[in-house]
C-alpha cells in the first residue's frame, strides 16, 4: 500500500494470492478494539491465552447438541489458528491452539495480539485485515471508523461469508445491531450514541480503493517495497491536482493523436517528489501502464542549459557572448535549428532562450564532448550507458536518452546546489552531495551523514545563477505579447526540448522551491506533427507551477561573481575599440575570456564612406575607428535580421583591396537560363546539376535556393538540384563571404 506524507492512502495492489491485505499496523483503533473483546473474548484482557470458562461452556454446548457449534477459542487462539492456515477443527488441533496462545502471550503485549488479529483476521470475499476491511467496506482510513462501522467488522470474522453486500444484509445487520446494543449496555457508549449507530445504514456494494500514483505504487513494488506499507512523500492535495492537470491536457491533445503524458514535481530543498503522474489514462492499446518517468526518452533539447552553466564554469564564454549561427557540417555531422534558418551570430543567452541547435553545437566542440559526457554522468543522468565517443556532438541535440526522473532532479540538484551555498559561510560552501535523484519515501539516508564540504562542485553557483537568470526570460507559449508581465508575477527557470521527428515533448522549470518536469508524446513512439515541447508541455509545465505555492527565486551568489565591462555588440570582454560597453557579472574563469574579436580599427576616408590605405591617402587625412566586423559567412546571414549592422564601407576606387579578385563564379546555369528538365529512364522526376568553380577547393560553399538554404559543398562544387516550374534565385556563399546571385528558369518538365 502506497501513502501519502500524511498517512493518507494514495494506491494499494492485491496481494499475489488474490487477498486484499495491507501490512501490520502497529495499533488498531479503540472502537474497534471495543467491539471486537466484547463480541470475540469478553475476558481477553485477563486470560493468559486461554479462556477455561468459554472452553468448558463450547464444551457442554457441543456434547448437548452432538456436533461442534462453538470453539471456545479466544482471541489469541484465533490468531495462532490464522497463523496456521485455519487447519481442519478437531481436538489434536485445539490442543496445539491452546499450547501455542499461552506462548503467544508471554511473547506478545495484549495490544500487540489484537493488532495481530486485526491484521490477519478474513472481513468476507478476498478482504484480510481491518484496514484493507475500512478503505472496501467504508471508503475510508480505519482512524475514521464510527461504533456502527466498528461493531460490524467486529461480526465479520465470526461468519465472514456474510458480508457478500447483495446477500445476507439483514443477518449481518441483526448481528451487528445486537452488538451496539451490548456495548449500550456495558456503557461503552451513551443512548443517543447507540440510537444513531443503529440508524447506520449497512454498505450495499464495497467501495474501489484510491487509484493515485498507481506507477509509483508499481515502481516501489520492483524496487524491494513489494507487500509493504509505504509512506511516500507525496502530497495527495497536490497530487489529484497534477493528475486531474495532466488529464484535462491530455483530452485536447488526443485530437491530434497524442496519448501520453507524465508529471513530476520536486521539492528543491529536500529532493522529495510532491507529485508523482507516470502517464495518462488513455487504455492499454496506447501503453497507459508505462511509467514514462522512468522510461529513457530522447532528451531534445533539454540538456542545453547544463552545457551553458559548464561553458560559463569553465570561463569558455559570458552570457552574452556571440556564437555562430551558420550552415554547419562538421566530419559528416550537419545540424540544422528547428526552423531550417540561421541568424549569422547570436548571443549565447539569446541561443540557449531560443533553443538553436547550431550555436550549441559549436559550443560542445569549444568544451568538449567527453567532458560534458562527464558532467551529464555527475549530475545525475544515468542512462547515459555507452561512451562518449558513441553520441559525439549530438549528445546535446537529443542523441542521447534521458530520463524524466534524472532530468527532473538535475535542474532540482542545480537549484539545491544554488540555495545551499548562500547558507554555508565561509570557503568550503559545496556539498557535492547536493547533486542527488529525486526521493519519494519518507525514509531519507541523505539526512543522516553529515554534509562534507567543499570549495567546488560540478556546477558553481555563479553558473547555475546565471543560467537560470537567462531561462527565466524565456518566451511563454501563446504570450507573446503579455510574457514579460507574466515573468515578473512567477519567476521560473524553464527550458524546453523537442527530440527529432517530433516523438517527445519536454518542458522542466525551476524557482527556489520546486521543479517540475513534464513529458508529453506516445508511449510506442510514434511523432505526432505540432509534438513540440513549447506547444505541449510547457502549458501543462506552467499549470502545475500556478498550484505551487510561493514565489522564491535565487539569492545571487556575489562572492562567486564579479563585474566586468563587456562590447554591447559582442558579449566579449570590451577593448578600447568597442564604442558601446556595459556592465555584466560574470564568473571568475569568465574574468579570463578572450577579449572582443569583432572590432577592428579601420582607415576611412574624412567622410567616413570610403575604406583607405597609404596607399592612396595619407595618414593625416584618415579616420582611424573601431568597426564592429563579423566574420564573411556570419555576416550574409546576419545582415537581413539586424538592420542596425553597418558593413565595412567599400574601397575608396584610387585605393587597392587585396580581396577585391573574384574567387569563384557559376559554371552552370548561365545568367538568365531557360531549363528544362526530362524525367529518368525510370519515370522518376529528374534533376538538374549545376556548378561552380571556385579558386580554392578546401573552402564549402553554401548553397540557397530562394532563399532557403539546401546544402553545402567541399572540392567538388556540383549539386543536383530540383526546382520546380518557373523563376528562381541561386544564392551560392563561400567561407570568407563571396556572394554570387544568379537568376534562372523552369520552363517546363516532363510528365
Amino acid at each position: 500500500m502506497l501513502e501519502d506524507r500524511s498517512g493518507h492512502l494514495l494506491n494499494a495492489s492485491i496481494a499475489s494470492d488474490g487477498q486484499w491485505r495491507f501490512p501490520e499496523q502497529d495499533s488498531i483503533p479503540t472502537k474497534f478494539a471495543e467491539t471486537i473483546v466484547l463480541f470475540e473474548d469478553k475476558r481477553f484482557w485477563n486470560h493468559p491465552g486461554v479462556d477455561l470458562i468459554s472452553l468448558g461452556r463450547a464444551v457442554r454446548q457441543n456434547i448437548k447438541s452432538g456436533r461442534v457449534i462453538s470453539g471456545g477459542s479466544t482471541l489469541s487462539m484465533q490468531v495462532i489458528r490464522l497463523s496456521r492456515k485455519n487447519r481442519s477443527r478437531n481436538v489434536f488441533n485445539k490442543v496445539i491452539e491452546i499450547i501455542l496462545a499461552t506462548r503467544l502471550e508471554i511473547r506478545y503485549s495484549k495490544q500487540e495480539i489484537l493488532s495481530l488479529y486485526a491484521a490477519h483476521a478474513p472481513f468476507g470475499g478476498n478482504v484480510v485485515g481491518i484496514e484493507a476491511a475500512c478503505w472496501r467496506y467504508f471508503g475510508r482510513d480505519q482512524k475514521e471508523l464510527s461504533w456502527s462501522e466498528a461493531a460490524l467488522l467486529a461480526v465479520l470474522p465470526n461468519n465472514p461469508s456474510l458480508i457478500h453486500l447483495a446477500r445476507n444484509r439483514e443477518v449481518l445487520k441483526s448481528k451487528r445491531d445486537r452488538l451496539l446494543k451490548r456495548l449500550r449496555e456495558a456503557g461503552k457508549m451513551d443512548e443517543v450514541t447507540c440510537q444513531l449507530a443503529l440508524t447506520e445504514p449497512v454498505p450495499d456494494q464495497p467501495f474501489p480503493l484510491p487509484r493515485m500514483a498507481s506507477h509509483l505504487l508499481d515502481r516501489a513494488a520492483r524496487e524491494g517495497y513489494a507487500q509493504q506499507k509505504i509512506q511516500s512523500t507525496l502530497d495527495l492535495p497536490l497530487q489529484a491536482r497534477v493528475t486531474q492537470i495532466i488529464s484535462d491536457h491530455q483530452h485536447a491533445l488526443k485530437g491530434n493523436q497524442i496519448f501520453n503524458a507524465a508529471a513530476l514535481v520536486v521539492e528543491v530543498k529536500t529532493g522529495k517528489v510532491i507529485a508523482y503522474v507516470g502517464n495518462t489514462e488513455s487504455g492499454s492499446q496506447h501503453g497507459e501502464r508505462v511509467d514514462v518517468i522512468r522510461a529513457p526518452r530522447s532528451t531534445g533539447s533539454i540538456l542545453k542549459p547544463f552545457l551553458f552553466a559548464a561553458m560559463l564554469d569553465d570561463g569558455k564564454m559570458l552570457p552574452r557572448t556571440l556564437q555562430q549561427d551558420v550552415p554547419t557540417i562538421i566530419n559528416g555531422f550537419s545540424p540544422k535549428n528547428f526552423t531550417h534558418e540561421y541568424d549569422g551570430a547570436v548571443p549565447a543567452d539569446k541561443a540557449l532562450i531560443r533553443s538553436l541547435n547550431i550555436p550549441a553545437v559549436h559550443e560542445l566542440r569549444t568544451y568538449r564532448y567527453e567532458r560534458f559526457y562527464e558532467v551529464l554522468k555527475n549530475i545525475g543522468l544515468k542512462t547515459l550507458t555507452q561512451p562518449a565517443d558513441h553520441y559525439g556532438l549530438s549528445l546535446v541535440l537529443g542523441g542521447a536518452e534521458g530520463t524524466l526522473w534524472d532530468i527532473t532532479g538535475a535542474y532540482a540538484s542545480m537549484a539545491r546546489t544554488l540555495n545551499n551555498y548562500n547558507t554555508h559561510p565561509g570557503k568550503n560552501r559545496y556539498d557535492k552531495s547536493d547533486f542527488h535523484s529525486p526521493l519519494y519515501t519518507m525514509i531519507n539516508p541523505l539526512e543522516e551523514p553529515e554534509a562534507k564540504l567543499e570549495n567546488t562542485s560540478h556546477l558553481s553557483a555563479a553558473a547555475i545563477w546565471l543560467t537560470f537568470e537567462a531561462l527565466k526570460e524565456v518566451y511563454r507559449p501563446g504570450e507573446e505579447s503579455g510574457w514579460k508581465y507574466f515573468n515578473n508575477t512567477k519567476k521560473i527557470a524553464w527550458k524546453t526540448g523537442t527530440s527529432f521527428g517530433f516523438r517527445d515533448g519536454w518542458a522542466v522549470g525551476v524557482n527556489a522551491e520546486y521543479a517540475v518536469g513534464v513529458w508529453v508524446g506516445n508511449a510506442d513512439g510514434e511523432g505526432r506533427p505540432g509534438l513540440t515541447g513549447t506547444e505541449t508541455a510547457a502549458p501543462i509545465m506552467f499549470d502545475i507551477f500556478s498550484q505551487l505555492p510561493g514565489n522564491a527565486w535565487f539569492q545571487m551568489p556575489k562572492e562567486e561573481l564579479s563585474p566586468i565591462t563587456i562590447c554591447s555588440r559582442s558579449g566579449h570582454r570590451a577593448t578600447p575599440l568597442c564604442n558601446e560597453t556595459e556592465i555584466m557579472w560574470v564568473t571568475r574563469k569568465g574574468l579570463e575570456t578572450a577579449p572582443c574579436p569583432y572590432h577592428k580599427k579601420v582607415h576611412l576616408s574624412r567622410d567616413n564612406k570610403y575604406q583607405v590605405n597609404s596607399d592612396c591617402e595619407s595618414v593625416d587625412q584618415m579616420n582611424s575607428v573601431g568597426w564592429f566586423v563579423l566574420p564573411p559567412v556570419q555576416e550574409y546571414y546576419f545582415k537581413p535580421r539586424n538592420i542596425t549592422y553597418q558593413p565595412l564601407p567599400p574601397y575608396r576606387k584610387d585605393c587597392t583591396n587585396p580581396t577585391s579578385l573574384l574567387a569563384m563564379d557559376l559554371i552552370y546555369p548561365k545568367p538568365g537560363s531557360k531549363i528544362f528538365i526530362p524525367r529518368e529512364l525510370d519515370g522518376s522526376p529528374g534533376s538538374a546539376v549545376f556548378q561552380v568553380a571556385h579558386r580554392n577547393n578546401s573552402t564549402t560553399v553554401y548553397w540557397h535556393l530562394d532563399g532557403k538554404f539546401i546544402g553545402f559543398t567541399r572540392k567538388s562544387h556540383q549539386l543536383g538540384l530540383i526546382p520546380g516550374e518557373g523563376k528562381h534565385v541561386l544564392t551560392l556563399v563561400d567561407d570568407s563571404g563571396e556572394t554570387i546571385e544568379r537568376h534562372f528558369q523552369i520552363i517546363s518538365r516532363s510528365q
